[in-house]
């Protein structure tokens, strides 16, 4: 399928120049590989400093030979994809290539190609690494934590494999629970039944829920007790055998709740929780049964914490930019803490 060749050195990096011929089997459409008038290619042109020029079905680049080469492996990965049945998008292009420069050592075709659950005529599948790593975790493992940045697919994933779980027949039931942290208004202020008053908190399992299961069985199954979603203070009290749990939104519990949760665990169940950390509502001066759980539970066996970041954010762009513009934003904020107060030290010895 390759064909490489020298072509001197290349002057920018002082080291030497590749160029290298990629021919694309016939049976597979250039049009697909390289994305409607050449939308795909335009992304790889982008990425890279290497010059590619595409005539019939073959890729000429000529480049640095390290780039070459990746780009070759590039290009092999996006032909595996579309052998899978796999639609290019510029977003699996641009994740392509940010796991072939990455250390994991994982193929992009193996990874965006894991079907996590068929339904209701669509696929769900990782779209990073990392959810493929935490997909995998949650195969592995009797509890996970899903840690992590929104929008990155952790409660989604949770779901789906739950689902899934319940297809297989592993599990007898789906149990999905939350922490119901009133956001600056008193549950009993608010109207209607008490279910009323929490459904503001649980709306978003429902609408997981709903993209993965037919909407018409869904009462089905509540009532028969297939599916529960209730708010995490229902779990008191319980052994949860032969499920699937999910507590969403783990951020928001206490120590002692988080403590709770995790000892409902009956037998032939598995325990996913998800959460992140730098969105805490809790009152102040509250502790987060997240944080706190992480000193107490790492390196327990068969608990696996997974961290997700803003790199396996799957939403629109700017939610990355977004999250990492936060990020640096804590971390100027607690750099200045510690200078200030490494300083007031200071002057309080010269005082002395």
């Amino acid at each position: 399928m390759v064909e490489s060749t020298h072509a001197g050195r290349d002057d920018r990096t002082d080291g030497a120049r590749a160029q290298v011929k990629i021919v694309v089997p016939d049976d597979h459409s250039m049009v697909s590989l390289l994305g409607s008038r050449d939308e795909l290619l335009h992304v790889i042109e982008k990425t890279f400093r290497s010059d590619i020029h595409v005539r019939g079905n073959e890729i000429t680049v000529t480049g640095p030979q390290a780039e070459s080469d990746l780009i070759t492996r590039l290009f092999e990965e996006l032909v595996a994809l579309l052998r899978g049945g796999t639609q290019l998008t510029p977003d699996a292009v641009e994740r392509s290539v940010a796991m072939l420069r990455g250390e994991g050592g994982e193929r992009p075709a193996e990874v965006l190609t894991l079907d996590v659950l068929s339904s209701r005529g669509r696929t769900i599948r990782p779209k990073t690494l990392n959810q493929k790593r935490y997909v995998d975790a949650i195969d592995r493992h009797t509890i996970v934590f899903g840690i992590g940045p929104a929008g990155t697919g952790k409660t989604y994933l949770a779901m789906a494999k739950a689902v899934r779980a319940l297809q297989d027949k592993k599990v007898n039931r789906i149990i999905l629970t939350r922490p119901a942290v009133e956001a600056g208004e008193r549950l009993g202020f608010l109207p209607g039944t008490l279910y009323e008053k929490i459904d503001p908190y649980l709306r978003p399992l429902y609408d997981a829920l709903h993209d993965m299961v037919d909407p018409d069985s869904i009462p089905r199954l509540m009532a028969a007790g297939t599916i529960e979603v209730a708010p995490l203070a229902y779990m008191r009290g319980r052994t949860l055998n032969d499920s699937f749990i999910i507590l969403d939104e783990a951020q928001n519990t206490s120590p002692e709740q988080m403590k709770m949760f995790l000892t409902r665990l009956g037998f032939g169940s598995k325990v996913v929780v998800t959460g992140d950390v730098t969105q805490v509502d809790l009152p102040n001066g509250t502790q987060s049964g997240l944080r706190v759980v992480q000193d107490i539970l790492e390196g327990v066996d068969d608990i696996h914490f997974c961290r997700l970041n803003s790199h396996d954010v799957v939403r629109h762009k700017l939610v990355t930019d977004i999250v990492d513009a936060y990020n640096r934003f804590d971390e100027s904020r607690v750099a200045g803490i510690k200078q200030g107060a490494a300083a007031r030290g200071g002057s309080r010895k010269r005082g002395r």
